[in-house]
């Protein structure tokens, strides 16, 4: 194991070799040549008055890293509680929410930056790490562990590499990835040179800007996989609300309509869409009487199924949308609401497949357009041209390592909510 990589699986608060090769002093070197004293990593004094008690706020190992076009915690499953309550209140007090601007936590006041990934060894045979996606809602106190999200699971390679679950290669590491959530297996590939994470390179992806290292991700079995069935409905097309859609999970469960069935382009801008509240009412009701349909329930408290809006290309590629997730308006497309609406346009029959230009041939690479760009799906597509079978998905992304450390959270986190005295009566 690299220097550099011990001592991130070291216990908080072991100084790191890196700061000494690159000749750079070391955080607490520098913090003592300030006369800072410096703070335990898994405990932070707080003084409420002069000459009181201190107080010592509680903390866990925790990266912050860009998966994709998103950005999440990335946390190591043991070092979180396992009853799910208590992870819970800890993420939620971690991440600042409830709160718009998650101004007392690490979130980022938006959906594609309140996430969460729970890490650790996996107990699948076949399989090296398993992975836990958690939604922290942002305006309230709730975490839905429902969907998938392969935009986080791009850094989950890189964290289990960093944390030393998985032992890196030269010049390349695959790991094997199960989605708790869902069981869906993806199987990523990482540059690793010298046994080391490399996070930089020439692979662009819109919503983020530079340059990154590549990320390779294979979905192996994705269809189906919060549904239950590629098609849970059996259909390529239903009627719901009077608007003909296809319901379809192929690793996200989504709605797919063209655009022009709700009065709108599927061009739009993406702030025009956001602030546009008659087509977010209308598609609520849409998304509300879809979800027992596609085996979710009730799905007024939950982030699936999302919604996408489709339209022809406009700028080159195979098709154009406009995602929502669900009630905000994506700046771009999440990686498996892509997989999907890719998948929903080799499907006969369906209006993605009315309006996208398939290309021909097994394998097929789209171009899938989104606000800020494209999103490039590759399918291998199987079956017959009557009843295709999406056979495997694959794409690229990249992440980046944004901090290593401890985050601290509330002593509210460490104790059940007070149930009210009416409930209790």
């Amino acid at each position: 194991m690299s220097p550099a990589r011990e001592a991130r699986t070291r216990p908080p608060g072991v100084e790191e070799t890196r700061f000494a090769r690159r000749n750079v002093p070391a955080p607490s070197a520098v913090l003592r040549a300030l006369r800072v004293p410096l703070v335990s990593p898994l405990r932070c004094t707080r003084y409420t008055a002069m000459n009181a008690q201190p107080h010592r706020q509680r903390g866990v190992r925790c990266m912050m890293m860009r998966g994709g076009t998103s950005k999440g915690a990335y946390f190591l499953a043991e070092d979180l509680p396992s009853d799910v309550a208590a992870r819970d209140r800890i993420l939620l007090s971690i991440l600042g929410s409830p709160d718009p601007r998650q101004v007392d936590g690490i979130g980022g006041a938006h959906p594609l930056t309140s996430k969460v990934a729970v890490v650790s060894r996996s107990t699948a045979p076949g399989c090296d790490i398993d992975f836990l996606f958690a939604q922290v809602l942002v305006d309230k106190a709730q975490v839905d562990t429902t969907p998938n999200c392969g935009n986080i699971l791009a850094g989950v390679a890189p964290f289990a590499i960093e944390r030393g679950l998985v032992r890196a290669g030269d010049p390349t590491t695959r790991v094997k990835v199960r989605t708790i959530n869902t069981g869906t297996i993806a199987e990523l590939l990482v540059e690793t040179p010298g046994g080391e994470v490399n996070y930089e390179g020439d692979a662009r992806i819109d919503g983020v800007p530079g340059t990154a290292a590549p990320i390779a991700i294979d979905f192996l079995d994705a269809a189906g996989s919060v549904c239950g069935a590629l098609l849970p409905t059996g259909n390529a097309v239903d009627r719901v609300e009077g608007v003909d859609v296809t319901l379809i999970d192929n690793g996200m469960p989504v709605i797919v309509m063209d655009a022009r069935a709700v009065g709108r382009t599927g061009h739009e801008p993406r702030d025009q869409l956001q602030n546009d509240a008659e087509l977010k009412a209308r598609i609520e009701r849409i998304r509300l009487a879809a979800g027992p349909l596609m085996r979710l329930g009730d799905v007024a408290k939950k982030v699936v199924p999302k919604i996408a809006l489709v339209a022809p290309p406009a700028a080159g590629g195979h098709l154009s949308t406009r995602s929502f997730i669900p009630h905000e308006c994506h700046a771009s497309i999440g990686v498996f609401a892509a997989v999907t609406v890719a998948t929903a346009c080799v499907l006969p029959g369906s209006p993605a497949s009315a309006i996208a230009r398939v290309p021909p041939g097994r394998v097929k690479t789209l171009s899938v357009e989104h606000p800020t760009g494209e999103f490039s799906v590759r399918l291998e597509v199987g079956g017959t041209a009557d009843r295709p079978v999406v056979e495997r998905a694959g794409l690229l992304r990249t992440a980046r390592l944004l901090f290593d450390g401890v985050a601290y959270m509330r002593d509210t986190a460490f104790s059940a909510p007070k149930q009210d005295k009416q409930d209790a009566a």
